[in-house]
């Protein structure tokens, strides 16, 4: 998959390429990717001018314009799939089938917001005279561009968060500058590839540069760019939206997703879903999802019997090569990060966790973990760990199990086995999270619903039309002198 030439960049729609260039390799075998060309300083320069050229003649385009811009993306990257999803997993190191998943996933993301582009913003009509001073007034307000987006993508869905920052954007005729993740720049420059051959798209519209992350602060601080979208750590996002005080930034950050399972949830039939959705969501990723399984909060009545089948179940992950279909669980992104995960899973072994699978290490690669009896005072206990390892907690009761899920500074979404309709609506109340997930993983996602956190999970809401609002803001029309 590698090539000779380096891949070219997009700026303000047209393929170009740069001075520099760095090389993307595979964390399975660290064998050659591709080559990317990195845009200079005046390259990034003309692509945000561009960008802020474009903004007011793309907002007024017709709304059945953006519409059938975002059909043609949709319809082609599903032409592309097989080959979209071969180079997340050739650049990303996910097994293929999660990757094919992906590209499903970002399929949808364009269709919907094709949709929405169709039915936003056609305004709502309030009457004033509801006080004396309001007589022959109506307002009518509508929504309006903030102006172009910076959107920063992370390496662990190269393709569906990109879309999930482009597609939203489009649909509303804002500009949007995409920065990929540097060790996963393939599969935003696959899309724009397809944005490229899209009608309906003015020049300036949209840019993705695979600049380094060393020069991204000169991109955040733009006056031009006064909306950023960011996903990736709580580290780097806080910083980011401290650095800007007065701009707009939408953050989704990282999470220590719980799955609670509650005393009812006892038969045979529901310990094996249990354990079996639990298995799968704390490595589908190699762990590397925001809401991947983290902690594990059973009910006493039913630990014992849980604990058992998730360690089977988790001992069961197919391991080993991303691009065989066969594969649940491939290698981290990097070696590295590997590195970090084997140190975590140390420090909680050293201070007195039991180790009750996996734990061994082999180049980027980590075997799928389950720990118990996790002192808090590990590292693992409080923060995310983006690997494939979960804890097990034996807890007394509801009261005991909502307490330890909001025992964290995350609150991405958690989810909560249960069949009384009564503690899911408590869950939903009293959980101190984003989204509420009742019979299932916390890491369902269904990508047109809004997506987001609390606490420093982080703030804004992903999901398309939620996305579209984020980069929005609604301004009012007064007419005066009517007879209402």
């Amino acid at each position: 998959m590698a090539t000779a030439e380096p891949y070219a960049f997009w700026l303000a729609g047209t393929r170009a390429t740069g001075r520099d260039a760095f090389d993307v390799t595979s964390p399975w075998d660290g064998s050659a990717v591709g080559r990317v060309g990195v845009p200079d300083e005046a390259q990034v320069e003309e692509a945000v001018a561009a960008a802020a050229a474009a903004h007011r003649a793309f907002e007024a385009t017709p709304a059945h314009v953006r519409a059938a811009a975002l059909d043609h993306v949709s319809r082609r990257l599903a032409e592309r799939a097989e080959e979209a999803a071969r180079l997340i997993t050739a650049e990303n190191g996910k097994p293929l089938k999660w990757a094919r998943g992906e590209v499903g996933r970002a399929v949808s993301v364009f269709r919907w917001a094709a949709e929405e582009a169709r039915r936003f913003n056609a305004g709502e009509a309030q009457r004033l005279d509801t006080d004396p001073g309001g007589v022959g007034r109506l307002a009518l307000t509508r929504r309006f561009g903030h102006g172009p987006v910076l959107g920063i993508a992370p390496f662990n869905f190269p393709l569906n968060l990109v879309a999930h920052k482009v597609a939203p954007a489009l649909a509303v005729g804002v500009p949007i500058i995409v920065k990929p993740a540097p060790a996963t720049p393939l599969s935003a420059l696959l899309l724009g590839e397809i944005l490229a051959e899209t009608e309906g798209l003015p020049a300036g519209a949209w840019s993705v540069l695979p600049v380094p992350n060393d020069r991204m602060p000169a991109l955040v601080q733009d006056p031009r760019l006064p909306v950023i979208s960011f996903t990736g750590s709580d580290t780097v996002g806080h910083a980011i939206a401290d650095s800007v005080p007065r701009k707009h930034v939408t953050l989704e950050l990282g999470g220590n997703a719980a799955a609670v399972v509650l005393a009812d949830w006892s038969s045979d039939a529901d310990l094996d879903l249990a354990a079996a959705r639990i298995a799968t969501f704390a490595n589908y990723q190699g762990g590397q999802s925001c809401i991947s399984v983290q902690r594990v909060i059973a009910d006493a009545a039913v630990y014992d019997a849980l604990a058992e089948r998730v360690v089977a179940q988790v001992r069961a992950q197919a391991t080993g090569d991303p691009s065989d279909a066969a594969t649940d669980v491939g290698p981290l992104v990097s070696e590295a990060a590997a590195v970090r995960v084997a140190q975590w899973v140390d420090d909680a072994v050293a201070k007195g966790a039991t180790l009750l699978a996996g734990g061994t290490r082999e180049g980027a690669s980590y075997a799928p973990t389950v720990l118990a009896d996790l002192p808090q005072d590990a590292v693992l206990a409080t923060e995310e760990v983006f690997g494939p390892v979960l804890s097990l907690h034996r807890v007394n009761g509801a009261d005991e199990a909502f307490a330890a899920v909001n025992d964290s500074r995350f609150g991405l979404q958690a989810g909560v086995f249960t069949h009384d309709l009564r503690l899911a609506f408590r869950a939903h109340r009293e959980l101190e999270v984003g989204g509420v997930v009742i019979g299932d993983a916390p890491s369902y996602r269904a990508d047109q619903m809004p997506y987001g956190g609390v606490k420093d999970s982080g703030s804004g809401r992903e999901g398309v039309r939620f996305a579209m609002e984020d980069y929005t803001y609604e301004r009012v029309l007064v007419l005066t002198g009517l007879d209402l």
